[in-house]
């Protein structure tokens, strides 16, 4: 989820007038839950895929959801109340409207639970990993999607430098290319990560704070019901799953239709997720990484590791430091980072991450998720083209 969304972390506009409350129009849309980013390789692996496509705009039902006057809501709650009345001063928006929304939010528990860390498992494997993303469901609706889509992806990558394989990557990784988008209401996670934020690890209730604060900023733009728009367990929305400050710094208009909707157009999705990796640092034309042999001296492997996944060294330094860099990466201008992936009990994969890598790793802090990325994008560039040529 690009921060650009939770890596909490990404996951990521215009400013009409307000509308009178009340007359916002209604967005519904059905999808499945979906942990939008795996801050590591052992933590909220995708679940099972269903198979519905990305939906038209013109085949979406509009349909209200309904407020919900319950024990669990906040319409009864002094904090919330507080808490709406400070929104409303800090955003400029009418305290009525942010109000009225704000009693509508139900406490969502199975979102609280889910900001939980992940408890003690198995070691970290990058093939297990690998091969939740890098599968046949996914590239073959990735095929799909770029089949449909190359003229946009390709215009994305022309503007921004950033490559359609790896615009392709992230949507897939993100949520098969739409179709798992998230069932939570916005509205919902986010008030109550930000007044019931879990107790037993690190609070985090003032980052979703803030992004509540930019989602109904965002819903006042957009002119959307804030009690309507869905997504994941942390808020994070859309095909690309955007956390609410990310659309607003980062999303893009790109089918050029007057609205940001990266919920029900995949074009909007695309131009979105090049502008943000391209904000992040994107070179266009570099490599991701680089193939390399770490060095035989520990001290000087404890060296180059230490920096983790910010690249902090040139080709040069790792040479000299006893690595063993590919023809090509010995002749990289820009700085490297030796990026280690466990592999449980087998020996770890090494790689030379550039600059572009660590660009990933600012969408999801993970050098498995940047990867999985990385290698999904090829694969499903790779069979388009493919099929591409066999086409008669």
């Amino acid at each position: 989820m690009a921060v650009a969304c939770a890596a909490l972390t990404a996951c990521g506009t215009s400013k009409p007038a307000l509308p009178a409350p009340g007359t916002l129009p209604s967005l519904s849309l059905s999808a499945s839950v979906q942990p939008s980013q795996e801050e590591a390789p052992d933590e909220r692996l995708s679940g099972a895929v269903q198979t519905q496509a990305v939906p038209d705009k013109q085949a979406l039902a509009i349909q209200p959801l309904a407020g919900n006057p319950n024990p669990d809501g906040y319409a009864a709650r002094e904090d919330a109340q507080q808490l709406a009345a400070e929104l409303a001063r800090s955003l400029e928006l009418d305290p009525q409207w942010v109000w009225n929304a704000i009693a509508k939010a139900r406490y969502k528990e199975s979102a609280a639970k889910l900001m939980m860390p992940a408890g003690p498992g198995t070691a970290k494997n990058w093939g297990v990993y690998r091969s939740r993303f890098v599968e046949p469901i996914r590239i073959r609706a990735g095929v799909n999607f770029w089949r449909r889509y190359e003229a946009d992806l390709k215009r994305a990558e022309s503007i921004y430098g950033v490559p359609a394989s790896i615009i392709a990557g992230v949507l897939g990784v993100e949520t098969i290319y739409g179709r798992q988008t998230g069932n939570f209401r916005v509205l919902d996670v986010l008030t109550t990560l930000t007044l019931d934020f879990p107790k037993g690890r690190s609070d985090r209730s003032a980052f979703f704070k803030t992004e509540l604060g930019e989602f109904l900023k965002f819903c006042q733009e957009q002119q959307l019901e804030p009690d309507t728009v869905l997504g994941s367990y942390a808020g994070a929305i859309g095909l690309p799953q955007f956390m609410p400050s990310s659309i607003r710094r980062y999303a893009v208009d790109f089918d050029g239709d007057g609205h940001i909707d990266l919920l029900r157009s995949p074009v909007d999705a695309i131009g979105s997720v090049a502008h943000y990796l391209a904000e992040q640092g994107w070179q266009p034309d570099w490599p991701t990484y680089f193939d390399i042999k770490p060095p035989q001296d520990e001290q000087a492997l404890a060296k180059l590791l230490a920096p983790d996944i910010v690249p902090s060294f040139s080709a040069t330094d790792m040479q000299e430091m006893g690595a063993s860099l590919s023809p090509t990466g010995q002749n990289h201008p820009g700085q490297l980072a030796l990026v280690l992936l466990q592999n449980g009990n087998d020996a770890p994969t090494l790689i030379a991450g550039t600059s572009n890598f660590y660009a990933i790793t600012r969408y999801n802090q993970s050098s498995y998720y940047a990867l999985a990325v990385i290698q999904l994008g090829e694969v499903v560039s790779r069979e388009a083209a493919r099929q591409n040529t066999q086409t008669p």
